[in-house]
């Protein structure tokens, strides 16, 4: 079935296969050499839910009617209707007790999750539904650019750019046809193995649920783009040795077809405190994903304890970079004892400061040699060694500006 659009023959905007006029210009759409109209059947027992708003035909085999995309009761019961034929079925492979035990192991797992969440939920049975999904294959001519981490001997840079062209040919793009499962949700329980699908004349329709196609080609389309575009951008990360970054692809998309099938999904819809969650099971390959509350209180309470342990650090931070020095530090750092500051300088002929500092205040020790007080500060100065007194702590320490000092002239 060919996806090929037509153009109008008077504005030449694309058209759509279902338009029968130009959406821009309203002339009307030109005949198409090949039918391209999706087959339809006639559904029967249909019914609509109040809660979510899914489109069904329910098993007329089934005692009680229940919604099971949001487990409501409250169904309104349509008329028979055209709806889009499936090409193909996907049979169910796992099974109904399989799904269940999936199901309770999900519940109990999951740390911020609510400790009473298995036992609070309103479980409403696992029930079997015939999901719809329109399946695309394409041909793809992209033109990609990427960096790589891998450049020349010689370059100084980190990061090298790369270009290329790969053609490549893509089936089975699964995109969600359903009016209650979001489309994140009917991608997490993907991929389907859709070479066993059988003809729709195969499997007994009338006495299954199955949701009607709720999403038309038209908008299914663009998000078989997107897809086949990041399929494009896996397929050309292989082509950049080392790390890459930056991937960008052009991807011109040809002879797109697509066709309407249904596959099988083991859906649970449960209640936690008046809100809805639900749990969906892949019946063919068990792949499983759902949604599940999360717990306030430990939410809350990891928040806290970070809080704490951040306190604590900075604590033990700032004690560590504090001034302080033991008493053997002092006694270590303590200058020799001279008769006066008067004597030291006349004897070392250095003209020897002391007094109060500020930070980034210069102090001359001699002619031509001059530093600056890194913080606020009282300088005494003794023979042979300097050093500075914090007037913050009270403490003795080696001030930096005092090592560099020695280390070129001795007092």
């Amino acid at each position: 079935m060919s996806d090929l659009l037509l153009k109008c023959t008077v504005c030449r905007g694309l058209l759509d296969e279902e338009d029968l006029f130009c959406p821009n210009c309203g002339t009307e759409a030109p005949t198409r050499q090949e039918s391209t109209q999706t087959a339809s059947r006639v559904s029967t027992q249909n019914f609509q839910c109040s809660g979510c708003g899914a489109s069904m035909s329910y098993d007329a085999s089934a005692g009680s009617l229940r919604c099971p995309f949001c487990g409501s009761d409250n169904l309104v019961e349509q008329t028979d209707s055209k709806t889009v034929a499936p090409t193909s079925v996907v049979p169910f492979v796992i099974s109904h007790d399989d799904a269940v035990s999936r199901m309770k192991d999900w519940l109990g797992k999951g740390f911020w999750r609510p400790g009473d969440l298995a036992q609070q939920a309103a479980v409403v049975s696992m029930t079997a539904v015939y999901v719809p999904y329109w399946v695309f294959r394409a041909d793809t001519h992209t033109y990609w650019t990427s960096d790589t981490s891998q450049t020349p001997s010689g370059a100084r840079g980190d990061w090298y750019p790369l270009t290329g062209e790969y053609k490549g040919y893509y089936t089975g793009v699964l995109v969600g046809a359903s009016g209650a499962l979001t489309s994140a949700e009917t991608s997490a329980i993907c991929p389907y193995q859709l070479n066993q699908g059988v003809a729709p004349e195969q499997v007994d329709l009338d006495n299954v649920i199955v949701e009607q196609f709720s999403v038309q080609r038209k908008y299914a389309r663009p998000l078989a783009r997107q897809g086949l575009e990041e399929l494009e951008k896996q397929a050309c990360q292989q082509f950049v040795p080392a790390n890459s970054r930056n991937m960008k692809v052009n991807t011109r998309i040809t002879d797109l077809h697509s066709e309407p099938m249904l596959l099988p999904v083991y859906i649970m819809a449960y209640r936690y405190r008046d809100e809805v969650f639900r749990f969906l099971v892949n019946g063919q390959t068990g792949q499983a994903t759902g949604h599940a509350p999360r717990s306030l209180f430990k939410i809350f309470g990891a928040i806290a304890l970070a809080i704490v342990l951040l306190l604590v650090v900075l604590a033990i931070v700032a004690s560590v970079s504090g001034c302080s020095v033991t008493t053997a530090a002092r006694e270590r750092l303590a200058p020799p004892k001279v008769a006066s500051p008067l004597v030291a300088g006349m004897t070392s002929g250095l003209q020897l400061p002391t007094g109060i500092f500020h930070a980034g205040q210069p102090i001359t020790f001699m002619p031509g040699a001059t530093w600056h007080a890194s913080r606020s500060c009282t300088a005494r100065n003794r023979p042979r060694t300097t050093i500075a007194i914090c007037a913050r702590s009270g403490c003795v320490t080696w001030s930096g500006s005092a090592r560099s000092m020695l280390a070129s002239k001795s007092l």
